[in-house]
């Protein structure tokens, strides 16, 4: 698929007549990557096909709010963000789970689910980023995985660039420490 550029989605869904192809568009340039985001936070595929659609259609509903100040990859970025964040809070308060709990049921999944691939190396550091606090383990993925500037996840986050830098920073020195106790 050729990548379109952010005006030219945003021109095709703005107009009445292409509003249905320019969003189509939209989800298949941005999809695959926003579920990576989404799946790295909440872990179970189910839960982050869930959270992705959601993300689209929070994007569908408030597209004409966008403003164009930021990309809309940036844009999409912090809806999923939000929506794995807020998924996550309820989920804990839904089932009363206690931390250490969750990261027990979560790190299960990683050894049993069929949708994990990945060598022994990369579950095993899942499962020490189920550890950490959610916005380390989002700033961790952000940077680490998608490869994303700090400038580029403080407009995603809303957060300050050293902010970020210190919680990049903690998240890594856990999870050597973790490794380290491996």
């Amino acid at each position: 698929m050729n990548l379109l550029d952010d005006c030219t989605i945003l021109s095709l869904v703005k107009a009445p007549e292409t509003r249905e192809r320019g969003f189509r568009l939209l989800v298949e340039q941005y999809q695959k990557r926003i579920y990576g985001v989404i799946r790295k936070m909440v872990i179970i595929h189910e839960d982050a096909n869930d959270i992705t659609q959601n993300t689209f259609v929070k994007a569908f509903r408030n597209i004409d709010k966008f403003k164009a100040e930021s990309s809309l990859f940036t844009w999409l970025y912090r809806i999923a963000t939000n929506e794995s964040l807020n998924f996550l809070e309820k989920k804990k308060k839904r089932f009363f789970l206690q931390i250490d709990d969750h990261e027990k049921k979560m790190a299960n999944y990683l050894d049993t689910s069929p949708h994990i691939d990945g060598d022994a190396i990369q579950v095993l550091l899942q499962k020490i980023l189920l550890k950490l606090p959610e916005k380390q383990r989002l700033v961790f993925n952000l940077k680490y995985y998608e490869e994303l500037s700090y400038e580029e996840i403080s407009r995603i986050t809303e957060t300050s660039v050293g902010a970020l830098k210190a919680s990049y920073h903690h998240a890594v020195k856990k999870i050597e420490k973790e490794i380290k106790g491996e």
